[in-house]
């Protein structure tokens, strides 16, 4: 497929992300395969994070064609963008169309992101996530590729202002070894390793970090942060969803 639109944000990107002085640390990235297809699982913190879980790719001049919520793709900016870079979008009510397409790339040696805990992260510690990605791998035979993301919820998450052009923010990327799920295996024993070596990665980009102070919203509770406990975040999640789901109820 024509790469027009790809390779010319991948640019501007970098271009910010030097004039800012985003501080990468990047390891693990030789596990993304050079060719063929691969399904990219990276946690999700922030709304920037298909930026940082793609930049993992790069060093093995791979692109990868994330799985987004449809909105994205609607709006006025960033649908044209995400359609020019071949993304994928998912309709949550009828996503039978957006797996189809993604097992279509797989097997034409596509990389697909996927954020398999769906939503963003509010305690920054990984969520359940969902067993696509697992499935997806088994029926194409393709690796799965764990990536742990972490600093990015600094720039914009959910519930914080968005500071997209704060300077000097460290930004960690680990990639893992890749995974290999057969057909025929168990999906949600695989989908529990998958969340194991998720939050393995999460975990050390955390305590790795150039900084760890105590008390800052964006460091997770058992940290000494001020992010909400798992549990706080499940109900504050639960919450948006009734309201989400009231808003869109027809009026008589």
């Amino acid at each position: 497929m024509a790469e027009i639109v790809y390779p010319p944000v991948i640019a501007a990107a970098r271009t910010l992300f030097r004039v800012l002085d985003i501080r990468f640390h990047m390891e693990g990235t030789e596990h993304v395969p050079r060719s063929g297809g691969a399904v990219l699982v990276s946690n999700h913190i922030s709304y920037l994070d298909f930026i940082f879980a793609g930049f993992a790719a790069l060093p093995s001049k791979r692109l990868v064609r994330f799985m987004a919520k449809e909105d994205v793709f609607t709006h006025r900016i960033s649908g044209p963008l995400m359609r020019g870079m071949h993304h994928i979008p998912v309709d949550r009510g009828a996503g039978a169309g957006s797996y189809a397409t993604a097992l279509r790339m797989l097997k034409a040696g596509e990389v697909v992101g996927v954020f398999a805990e769906a939503t963003i992260s509010r305690s920054f510690t990984v969520k359940e996530i969902k067993n696509g990605a697992i499935r997806m791998a088994m029926a194409t035979g393709t690796p799965i590729i764990p990536v742990g993301l972490w600093g990015s919820q600094r720039l914009w998450t959910k519930g914080r202002p968005r500071k997209l052009l704060q300077r000097h923010v460290p930004l960690t990327i680990l990639v893992g070894e890749p995974i290999y799920p057969k057909r025929g295996e168990n999906v949600n024993q695989h989908t529990s390793d998958l969340h194991a070596r998720l939050s393995e990665l999460v975990d050390r980009a955390q305590r790795t970090y150039p900084e760890v102070p105590k008390g800052v919203w964006w460091q997770p509770a058992h940290l000494g942060g001020t992010a909400p406990t798992p549990e706080e975040a499940a109900a504050l999640d639960a919450a948006e969803a009734e309201a989400r789901a009231n808003r869109d109820q027809p009026t008589t």
